[in-house]
């Protein structure tokens, strides 16, 4: 779309409240927005305004066409502003770094003898979930920690499945054993509501509840169930000493805390249950460049407490947030009763916002020196690589080439890029060989060479590397010589000792065992052929499924190109169930039931 075009566009925005969605010339999302009017909130964009930020002034430049989107509220719009930022991952929106599926703790409780297992994302299904964790390391170590204070059941033996005697589990007290009917339903019930008091930091109302169990079990003579109890209270006493804080007011409470350098920003949140704190988390933002701080609070809150699992009913901040009101609005319509936003101004609860701000300043300055020190290490192998290569200037840019076949069938190339001693892999390529047939790997360098540097459109690389030793670096060297890229230094690395060899020179050159110049090329290396492998196997996984595909009766050319339109990918028609599969035209519910075996055959 021209810019004309979105002019036309601008002059016909709905006078309603809704979400913005802005794409650049490669139709990629770049921002997403909310506004209670669409049309003065979208418009302000492309007004001529000192107030608009850098970033947002770059920002503009770029979009080329946008999408609206009404909702019927301005509830909804921020609800759904959550949902596609997470979903398109914008450059210039506040996101959360790396945003993963953060992993949760799920606990069926509808299940008569639930387990407990790690989710990675929450679903209405009537389970408990507990989380989110920002590591697999934090979840496991509390499932852990569960398994060693409660006997939870962890095996998958289905309930009175006959097996004639339970599992060493049992046996050394880890579990109660459901499967062999050791345990009835009513206590193993209780011991997951104590399980949900544990994880939800309700400790005190648990100890009280399992202290009247003891002196219970006690009066009855059941010693050794007493003692069993006593062990469980003695572990949970343990984790509860960590919780040395004490906040007076016994509400549930999330404490903030914000950090920035020039290297990132960091928020952490302190979890206080019932007056004890009873865990933290950290989280690294991206997106965040040149937006003020109370515009980056916005933007995690939304962002962190749509996928939360559970919502406090005070939530502590450092500064001032955008639209308060709204905000507090939605959390309470989540949590279902009264959620507040608060700024504390003296007492304990400012020292906690204190010391959550404290900590993200530690988390973001220890994450800092740990970059400079990967920067030197990183700057430091491509200053000795540029030694030991007698290179005029040091390779900052580096591009490798790999190839990948088997007997010459799915034949492809990769070329992965490090800019700095780092892999850049948005720059990463990968080719699927067009014109060579059969098993020839110096022909497959030459057209993959070829393919790359024909238009010679920059950045063009510092150093090459030819993954094949000397028969593909001359192959190599042939086609940039007739580009008129000779000038590019061109290395082949032989796999069997590691010597580089360049063109004309009999010599090979042995890198210093233990340099960082020879950890840099072995990553280069290591990496191009992994890249390599990769799209190989994908080649030959879709060609096998799409063979087995063809093999099942009832699935001909016109049901075929009917999945295929429907799903656009082999690898999704064998994710999808049979209920999916049967909404397809022409794919009856026995026969989606059919591909399915089918497909599941092939893993």
């Amino acid at each position: 779309m021209e810019k004309t075009q979105l002019a036309a566009v601008l002059s016909h925005l709905p006078d309603k409240p809704g979400v913005y969605l802005m794409k650049d010339a490669n139709a990629q999302v770049i921002y997403v927005g909310k506004a209670i009017n669409l049309k003065n909130r979208v418009r302000s964009y492309f007004q001529e305004s000192r107030n608009h930020t850098p970033k947002v002034r770059v920002m503009v430049e770029q979009i080329i066409t946008l999408e609206t989107i009404i909702t019927g509220t301005e509830m909804e719009a921020l609800i759904l502003e959550s949902n596609l930022i997470k979903k398109h991952r914008p450059k210039y929106n506040i996101r959360l770094r790396d945003d993963k599926q953060y992993p949760y703790l799920r606990i069926d409780v509808q299940d008569a003898f639930s387990r407990v297992t790690i989710a990675r994302q929450i679903k209405k299904d009537g389970a408990r979930y507990f989380g989110p964790y920002t590591s697999s390391g934090a979840v496991y170590e509390t499932l852990r920690l569960l398994k060693k204070i409660f006997p939870l059941r962890t095996c998958k033996r289905n309930i009175g499945e006959d097996r004639g005697r339970p599992c060493l589990n049992y046996h050394i007290k880890r579990c109660l054993a459901p499967c062999d009917r050791q345990v009835d339903e009513a206590a193993y019930r209780q011991m997951i509501r104590e399980i949900c008091l544990f994880l939800e930091g309700r400790q005190d109302k648990l100890m009280k509840k399992l202290r009247a169990k003891m002196l219970d079990a006690s009066d009855r003579m059941a010693f050794e169930q007493a003692a069993k109890i006593r062990d469980q209270i003695q572990a949970i006493e343990k984790v509860i000493e960590k919780q040395n804080i004490n906040i007076p007011a016994a509400d549930d409470q999330d404490a903030l805390g914000l950090a920035r350098n020039h290297a990132g920003t960091c928020v952490q949140v302190f979890l206080v249950r019932s007056g004890k704190l009873i865990g933290r988390e950290h989280f690294l933002l991206a997106g965040e460049e040149g937006a003020a701080d109370r515009e980056v609070l916005t933007g995690f809150i939304k962002q962190y407490y749509a996928r939360a699992a559970f919502i406090p009913k005070e939530i502590l901040l450092p500064l001032e947030i955008d639209e308060p009101d709204l905000i507090a609005a939605w959390l309470t319509e989540r949590r279902g009763t009264k959620v507040h936003l608060q700024i504390p101004k003296r007492g304990v609860k400012r020292e906690l916002v204190n010391m959550a701000t404290e900590n993200a300043r530690e988390v973001l300055d220890g994450q800092t020196a740990q970059l400079q020190q990967q920067e030197a290490h990183s700057l430091g192998a491509v200053a000795e690589l540029q030694q030991y290569l007698q290179l005029t200037k040091p390779p900052y840019r580096i591009e490798c080439f790999d190839n990948s076949n088997i007997q010459g069938a799915d034949a492809v190339s990769s070329m992965v890029v490090f800019e700095g001693g780092k892999p850049k892999k948005e720059d990463y390529r990968r080719y699927k060989i067009k014109t060579v047939q059969g098993a020839n790997d110096f022909a497959t360098m030459q057209e993959v060479v070829h393919r790359r540097y024909k238009d010679g459109k920059p950045p063009l690389p510092d150093l090459i590397i030819i993954d094949g030793g000397k028969g593909q670096l001359h192959a190599a060297r042939e086609v940039l010589h007739g580009l008129n890229l000779a000038h590019i230094p061109t290395y082949g690395l032989a796999k069997e000792f590691e010597l580089l060899f360049r063109e004309e020179d009999p010599a090979p050159i042995a890198l210093p065992r233990h340099s960082t110049a020879l950890f840099l090329v072995q990553r280069i290396r290591d990496e191009a052929h992994r890249f390599a492998i990769t799209y190989h196997r994908q080649l030959r996984r879709k060609r096998n499924l799409a063979s087995l595909l063809d093999e099942i009766p009832g699935v001909g050319a016109k049901r075929r190109k009917a999945l295929y339109e429907h799903f656009d990918t082999i690898d999704k028609i064998k994710r999808a169930p049979a209920e999916d599969l049967a909404k397809v035209p022409g794919i009856s519910p026995a026969l989606a039931a059919e591909i399915v075996a089918q497909l599941n055959k092939s893993d």
